[in-house]
């Protein structure tokens, strides 16, 4: 291998977001192995790894001061949850009161945000590690600060790596999400292409699914990254580094509401210009546009230079080619369809100008309303109103906050009743198995019985196989690393690493042999209580939620709606409430998506309206798409004359019917399945004279494909009702 490519693959490793993540497991996991192997203390290894796992779980993205300030949290929470069970050990009554409060209490925390809700869960996965630390001990509580002293110590090791990484790559997590997020959005345009295939009865529900889960990926991609941003920035002004990444943020956020617009419905266009090309040509530049974005992600996570290809400027003069040529044969029946084409077509010539320009981000213009919206809580009567609202039953947090104590108080009495060797294992999993739904619950537990099953398979036979303690402990580190790897996509795969790495690290002190059997049955009888506890005690079935899911999307549609709106009315201005509407109408979209992904996991009477929400889905993507089409054309305000028939007339009447849906949906009243006031806007809109502005002849018809959007979202809120009346 040359150098030059030695390097390329250096980089391209740099790249991988979980590669630093790794470097500093690994860097964490050998050092504390390393110490104990020095000072002949191997009886110091397991809760030296243990507290390095714990802390790694508690990691989440920020700059090195916040990274700093979580972690002084973190340690002081690990430090009197450790201290509280080693203290309340011997009393079991007022230990496992005292585990439930600390869980309820803990959970709720996760209402505060992500980083609150990563530090909680941490602060109860070391609780139970300090609780499998004195049962090691046979239960003896001698010097009662030794163990939590020596978790605390491999948290502080761990958290101190991660502080310095942070100070020496701030900006390695930014590049690394930004990357993500162009290459699903690459995805997306590439997927959109193929609602243009040029066939007749083209399967464009099956496809506008696909594209609705997509969405999902989308959204949760510039989620992650406006996260990661925000973090740099704060309230400051932001350095020039993360000004160019912060326009870069922007540029996805207008691509993807260009790319996400519809004009027309699909089959309607295949049919039309079923002997044209110029639908195979409109595919055509897509697919090359996703492929750009997708080069734009490896640019960015490479560090290298965007270079926008010169074939796209070909691609489009083709493109308008096939249109002229189409307009000259004059054809009356095509010229509403031809309309549509052309505004197609100019969303294509402002994605390929959008393209063009990341080739350099330091030379867009500043937003003029750069602001993001900071969700965390500011001060304490932010954290009590924050509390105070998900103190409810309704409320999915505060219904697993009283379900996750339960579980883990059976799960210590099983530990009494039938397994008081090792048992401390049933309460570990039953916390990690343990989801705040029934389908997420299922699907960990299936994986965690699978991986623990094959790493105790595999460290059966590493054991025979491999005797020498030295290359057990290489062992041990090499598994903790491909945990924390493979922890959030391969869970599987993680439990069978977590479980080998726990072995060798038992066997390095004392027998690992001996934790073979009991592990399985911990395993399992853990698992057991998390899916008994998720079914009986208060489940949380997403088709009982189905119908505020459902209006949660029209609601957000209708308000991204009345923002385009007052865009038509004022001029274009991404200014942040129309972002933030944008971003919740998109967010619910992907909610939904999530929420029928989770009811397929469900026992079959409770998914009996997934077919019917599935449906919805891709009539409320369909909606969003038209709205956005609506969205990306607003460069020009409309004239006054026309603002109070379309904008106060048309966009109002629109908002105002999506949220009466939304209400009959929210509260399960009957939803007229017919509007003879919306087909009269409809065919009011659809009737445009010759000598109409071209720009308000493209508002009208986007209007008019919303507006024919709501029989069809009508007659599934109803059926989906009647369907829900007995119950």
């Amino acid at each position: 291998m040359s150098s030059s490519s030695f390097r390329h693959s250096l980089r391209r490793l740099w790249g991988q977001d979980k590669f630093s993540y790794s470097i500093r497991v690994t860097v964490a996991l050998t050092g504390s192995m390393a110490l104990c192997w020095y000072q002949d203390e191997m009886n110091l290894l397991i809760p030296l790894f243990l507290g390095i796992i714990a802390s790694a779980l508690a990691e989440t993205d920020d700059g090195w001061q916040g990274r700093l300030s979580a972690l002084m949290v973190t340690l002081g929470c690990f430090a009197i949850a450790a201290l509280a069970v080693e203290l309340l050990f011997p009393y079991p009554w007022i230990f496992v009161i005292s585990m439930a409060l600390a869980a309820f209490g803990l959970t709720m925390l996760g209402a505060l945000g992500e980083r609150y809700g990563a530090i909680a869960s941490a602060t109860l996965i070391l609780s139970v590690y300090t609780m499998i630390g004195v049962d090691q001990r046979g239960g003896e509580v001698t010097d009662f600060w030794h163990e939590p002293l020596l978790l605390v110590a491999g948290a502080a090791w761990y958290g101190l790596l991660s502080v310095l990484w942070q100070v020496m790559f701030s900006n390695q997590p930014v590049q690394q999400s930004l990357a993500k997020l162009f290459y699903e959005l690459g995805r997306y345009l590439k997927l959109k292409a193929n609602l243009f295939e040029p066939i007749r009865n083209l399967e464009v529900e099956a496809r506008r699914l696909e594209l609705a889960q997509q969405n999902g990926k989308v959204v949760a991609a510039l989620n992650a990254a406006k996260e990661i941003i925000l973090h740099r920035v704060g309230n400051s002004q932001p350095n020039s580094k993360v000004s160019r990444y912060l326009k870069l943020y922007f540029l996805a956020q207008d691509i993807h509401e260009r790319v996400s617009a519809s004009h027309y419905p699909y089959n309607a266009l295949a049919e039309a210009f079923f002997h044209s090309d110029v639908m195979f040509r409109c595919q055509r530049l897509l697919r090359q546009q996703g492929s750009a974005c997708q080069q734009l992600a490896e640019s960015i996570r490479m560090r290298q230079p965007f270079v926008y290809g010169t074939g796209f400027a070909e691609a489009l003069e083709d493109l308008h080619a096939s249109l002229e040529h189409l307009r000259i044969q004059s054809n009356p029946a095509w010229r509403s369809l031809l309309r549509s084409l052309r505004a197609l077509a100019g969303n294509l010539a402002t994605l390929d100008r959008l393209l063009g320009a990341a080739s350099n981000p330091d030379g867009l213009a500043d937003a003029s309303d750069s602001s993001l919206l900071d969700r965390s809580p500011r001060n304490f009567k932010d954290v009590w109103s924050r509390l105070r609202t998900q103190l409810t039953p309704t409320s999915l947090l505060f219904r697993h906050a009283l379900r996750l104590p339960l579980a883990l108080s059976i799960g210590y009495g099983m530990v009494h009743l039938i397994h008081p060797t090792q048992g401390y294992w049933i309460i570990l999993t039953t916390l990690f198995v343990c989801q705040p739904n029934y389908g997420a619950t299922r699907r960990k537990l299936v994986q965690r019985i699978f991986g623990t099953a094959i790493g105790l398979t595999v460290g059966w036979a590493l054991f025979d196989l491999f005797p020498n303690p030295i290359i057990q402990s290489m062992f041990a580190v090499v598994a903790g690393v491909v945990f924390f790897v493979n922890r959030t996509t391969r869970y599987a795969l993680a439990t069978a690493a977590i479980t080998l790495m726990v072995l060798f690290c038992f066997n390095q002190t004392g027998d690992g042999y001996g934790l073979f059997l009991p592990r399985l049955f911990d395993t399992l009888v853990g698992s057991l209580i998390a899916i008994l506890a998720v079914f009986l005690f208060l489940p949380d079935w997403q088709g009982r939620r189905l119908n505020k899911v459902l209006a949660n999307t029209l609601t957000c549609a209708s308000a991204y709606l009345r923002q385009i709106m007052q865009q038509y009315a004022h001029g274009k201005r991404d200014d942040l409430a129309y972002r933030l509407a944008r971003r919740n109408a998109h967010n619910a979209d992907a909610a939904l998506s999530t929420t029928l992904a989770n009811m397929l996991m469900e026992p079959g009477h409770f998914r009996k309206e997934a077919d019917v929400g599935f449906r919805f889905l891709v009539l409320s993507h369909t909606l969003l798409s038209y709205l956005s089409g609506l969205g990306a054309h607003r460069d020009t305000a409309l004239p006054n004359e026309v603002h109070e028939q379309l904008i106060d007339g048309a966009g109002g009447s629109l908002a105002k019917s999506l949220e009466e849906i939304a209400n009959g949906l929210a509260a399960r009243l009957p939803v007229a399945i017919h509007s003879d006031e919306e087909e009269a806007l409809a065919n009011a809109l659809e009737q445009m004279p010759e000598e109409l502005d071209e720009h308000q002849r493209l508002v009208q018809t986007q209007l008019a494909l919303i507006c024919r959007q709501l029989g069809p979202l009508r007659t599934m809120a109803a059926h989906l009702i009647k369907e829900a009346a007995p119950a």
